[in-house]
């Protein structure tokens, strides 16, 4: 019996080897921040310092990253200036990202009501032709009262039918 025979891996297969080791080292290299802290701690993160460091304390920043701009208005010492700085414009303010939130769901709250009044009026108006149409037409109209009895409106009675049913057209289907 002879022994299994061994054979070489294909001509790519090295490559193919290399490659994937490449692609996973490369997931590792991420922008990485560093500064000194207020007790004086060097810390390293990959998200940028808070907005209390001083740019003098930041030690490292991401190649891609801008340093902070200095906003100083007229008048006002630099040292108690306010610093902003392009990471913090980034960040979405909680408060303003949460009105706008909230004007948008009371203009969408605002349309579909809007959305409902239009909607009754079209059914408003179309009611109330069918009804001038009906007065206007001359058939007979009756409706029952208290007792149940059925009653036929006179000419006074039609006539004040045919009034409100104009002004109900007049307001609702008005466009």
């Amino acid at each position: 019996m002879s022994a299994p025979r061994i054979s070489n891996p294909p001509a790519g297969f090295y490559r193919l080897i290399v490659c994937l080791a490449l692609l996973a080292l490369a997931g590792t290299a991420q922008a990485q921040w560093k500064w000194r802290d207020a007790t004086g701690n060097v810390q390293y993160s990959d998200l940028p310092p808070p907005p209390g460091v001083a740019e003098k304390d930041i030690l490292q920043r991401p190649a891609n990253q801008r340093p902070r701009i200095v906003v100083t208005p007229v008048g006002v010492n630099a040292a108690s200036a306010p610093v902003a700085t392009a990471s913090a414009a980034a960040r979405p303010d909680p408060e303003v990202s949460s009105r706008k939130k909230l004007e948008q769901d009371q203009a969408a709250q605002r349309a579909e009501e809007d959305r409902k009044i239009k909607a009754q009026k079209a059914e408003n108006c179309k009611a109330a032709q069918d009804q001038l149409r009906l007065l206007e037409g001359g058939v007979r109209i009756s409706r029952r009262d208290e007792r149940g009895e059925r009653v036929f409106l006179d000419d006074q009675q039609r006539a004040e039918e045919t009034k409100r049913a104009r002004a109900v057209i007049a307001v609702d289907c008005a466009r």
